[in-house]
């Protein structure tokens, strides 16, 4: 059974940071692409952030480039995204969620977590 649970989100002033995590059972984590989408209340849900699955190749949205950073590890089954600078914009849901063909494609992320809130205050 795949699980992807997430943790680290919470209510930030604007301007501050926080690392989400996302830990990963029943899949052969070193193989798939990871990736974090978010969703805020009555928009789409946008594809925030991907990484390979040796880690080497990311992608970021312009929305969160030079604010957000992905990364892995994958001897932990481990996916994170640290953000920082953040703004009243970035307040959603955030969902981990992997894919077995890469990880620049959004349609190809197969499984999903449940999602943690992000909160961002003035």
């Amino acid at each position: 059974q795949v699980q992807l649970v997430e943790s680290g989100g919470g209510l930030v002033q604007v301007g501050g940071s926080l690392r989400l995590s996302c830990a990963a059972s029943g899949i052969t984590f070193s193989t798939y692409g990871m990736g974090w989408f978010r969703q805020a209340p009555g928009k789409e849900r946008e594809f925030v952030a991907g990484i390979r699955w040796s880690g080497t190749s990311t992608y970021h949205a312009d929305s969160v480039k030079g604010r957000f950073t992905i990364s892995r590890d994958n001897a932990k089954k481990m996916v994170y995204l640290q953000m920082n600078s953040l703004k009243l914009e970035d307040t959603a849901v955030y969902y981990c969620a992997a894919n077995p063909r890469g990880y620049t494609s959004p349609q190809d992320y197969g499984y999903w977590g449940q999602g943690t809130q992000v909160t961002v205050s003035s």
